[in-house]
């Protein structure tokens, strides 16, 4: 008996222990903001009115040369929340999910979560269409009033559930239906590339996000555990759409014109791309270059929209510190890629150019030495998981492709001795060969762009740009003697050829195959947009015979009205005589 409460002691105890680190644990805000350039008034301009991640900056660290693994959404992302690059998670497009070649990997949510962080996810976080139901504790939420899981055991399977009513960004217009690809929308009824909104902040998508934020911060802060909340922006995504208030913030005329309008001075022309994602839009004039008149409004719309976000940025700082939750909680402010502006001749992504790949990623820690500083070394995207982890005093992670940054959140002038490397594909049709990966490397000063043939390993091109002396990348400077030497130096940093590593990713079957196939679970695949119907462009999505697919669309379409109801496109893959 003289043993018991010596026992009960030891386990509350332990208890008791167990609770005061969990406490100690700091949270994890993770905003993610889509096609943000850092134009930013804490990274140096002065026309763009960005006041809430300017009181950020001031408290956390400002990564002024942070870079994406690929200047596109889906590749961007996937790497970022695996922490691996684009070659081990096979996503280079936006038709793959990342765990078709790692169906086991642990991405960065579902880590903390397995250390016992409640995570949860608001919008755009993994590109929509490939969520990860695994990561997260609860469904992923969305401002169109859906949640999205996806089984445990079979992550091909989607769960979209109506939880609300949701807000859409135009006041009368459809967007495309995936407003990333190059060509999306050209089929069916397209908005305009930009509008200046009637509506209040949340009556558009990232303010609902805002408000829905808000709410959760005060929710988790009942709960016992650490939190891992991930929500992601829209803005200043195209369509540049905001309300009014944002676009009255500026003169037109006062916003920065590109310092070049065509491409570098010996690139390569498939360096660059025909603009493509912005002639989806319906006011966008046909033709490249686009008309002055038209950029200067589109620079506009993208300046409001950023400050529209940042406004949204400041809602969630403000409910932190009402919930008493800025003294423990780890904010990490990132944009998936940059965007050009008209820069180089060229609009959105897509390009390994340096305001492509180049995003903003601040990092805020409690009790940080080095609030207000910054830290000029490279950085990438893959760094942020381990770097998370390391904040947060849990195991290091295994089998990632990144470092931690946390010696540089200490010390912006340590030097981890790295380079960031960022890539690009082009298909064969642009290059007039075969598809080429484009490696683009960067340090302190240079950037180094090799373009390899995917298929046989050999060099189609080089670039090489002075970042220091110049910004702008005007000349490609690889064939000059004198950078024999940096042109060597770079090149060993780029990726060994693999031909298996350049081809696109099998699915591994979860399951014994089945004897036919389910075609409702098809159509349920490729219904991206989740409105009962398939357009023309989402049939043809990965289609194995892309030559006949496009005749057997009007087969199907039994109505003439332009798209596959579910029951249409079941009933389309029967024979005739099976038909009723």
């Amino acid at each position: 008996m003289s043993f018991l409460p010596l026992r009960v002691s030891t386990l509350l105890l332990f208890a008791l222990a167990s609770a005061c680190q969990a406490a100690a644990r700091p949270n994890v805000l993770f905003i993610a903001v889509d096609d943000m350039r850092p134009e930013l008034g804490c990274y140096g301009n002065t026309v763009v009115k960005s006041p809430n991640l300017d009181r950020l900056a001031a408290r956390g660290m400002v990564f002024n040369h942070a870079y994406c693994q690929q200047a596109v959404c889906s590749p961007s992302r996937s790497s970022l929340l695996t922490g691996r690059r684009p070659d081990a998670t096979r996503v280079w497009d936006l038709e793959t999910h990342f765990r078709v070649a790692l169906p086991d990997a642990v991405t960065l949510p579902q880590y903390f979560k397995g250390q016992g962080y409640y995570c949860s996810a608001l919008s755009k976080i993994f590109h929509h269409g490939f969520e990860d139901g695994r990561s997260w504790n609860e469904p992923h939420w969305y401002p169109n009033g859906q949640t999205i899981d996806t089984d445990p055991v079979d992550w091909t399977k989607r769960i979209v559930a109506k939880v609300a009513n949701g807000v859409q960004e135009y006041s009368a217009a459809s967007m495309p239906k995936d407003n990333d690809k190059p060509n999306a929308g050209r089929k069916g009824p397209r908005g305009n590339a930009f509008e200046i909104s009637t509506r209040e902040d949340d009556q558009l998508p990232d303010g609902v996000t805002a408000t829905e934020a808000i709410k959760r911060l005060h929710a988790l802060k009942e709960k016992s555990e650490p939190f891992f909340l991930a929500v992601g922006f829209l803005k200043p995504h195209l369509p540049f759409v905001a309300p009014k208030k944002y676009w009255d913030l500026y003169d037109p005329d006062k916003i920065p014109l590109p310092a070049i309008d065509h491409l570098p001075e010996g690139a390569p022309a498939f360096a660059g791309h025909d603009n493509s994602e912005l002639h989806a839009y319906a006011n966008v004039p046909e033709g490249n270059p686009i008309p002055a008149d038209f950029a200067k409004t589109l620079r506009h719309g993208y300046y409001a929209c950023i400050s529209y976000t940042d406004a949204q940025v400041g809602r969630l700082l403000d409910a932190l510190d009402k919930e008493g939750l800025a003294g423990n909680t780890i904010i990490v402010f990132w944009g998936d890629h940059g965007w050009q502006l008209g820069d180089h001749g060229l609009w959105h992504k897509h390009t390994n150019f340096e305001l492509a790949t180049r995003a903003p990623l601040i990092m805020s820690v409690p009790g940080q030495k080095t609030a207000g500083q910054k830290c000029d070394a490279p950085v990438e995207f893959v760094d942020i998981y381990p770097t998370l982890a390391d904040l947060c005093g849990l195991p290091a992670p295994t089998g990632l492709d990144g470092a931690s940054l946390k010696p540089l959140v200490e010390d912006p002038a340590a030097s981890l001795h790295k380079v960031a490397i960022s890539q690009y594909p082009r298909g064969g049709a642009t290059t007039s060969s075969h598809p080429l990966m484009g490696y683009s490397i960067r340090d302190e000063r240079w950037r180094l762009t090799v373009w390899r043939d995917r298929k046989e390993g050999t060099i189609a091109a080089t670039e090489l740009y002075d970042e220091a002396n110049d910004p702008a990348e005007t000349v490609n400077l690889a064939d000059k003697a004198e950078h024999k030497a940096v042109v060597e130096r770079l090149s060993k940093h780029v990726p060994p050829f693999t031909p298996s590593a350049t081809e696109k990713a099998k699915p591994v079957a979860a399951k014994p195959a089945k004897p036919s196939m389910d075609r409702g679970l098809v159509f349920d695949k490729k219904d991206k947009d989740h409105d009962g119907k398939l357009s023309l462009e989402e049939f043809l999505a990965n289609q194995p015979d892309p030559d006949q697919a496009p005749k057997r669309f009007p087969l199907f379409d039994t109505n003439h009205d332009g798209v596959l109801s579910r029951e249409e496109f079941i009933q389309g893959g029967k024979p005739k005589a099976a038909r009723k």
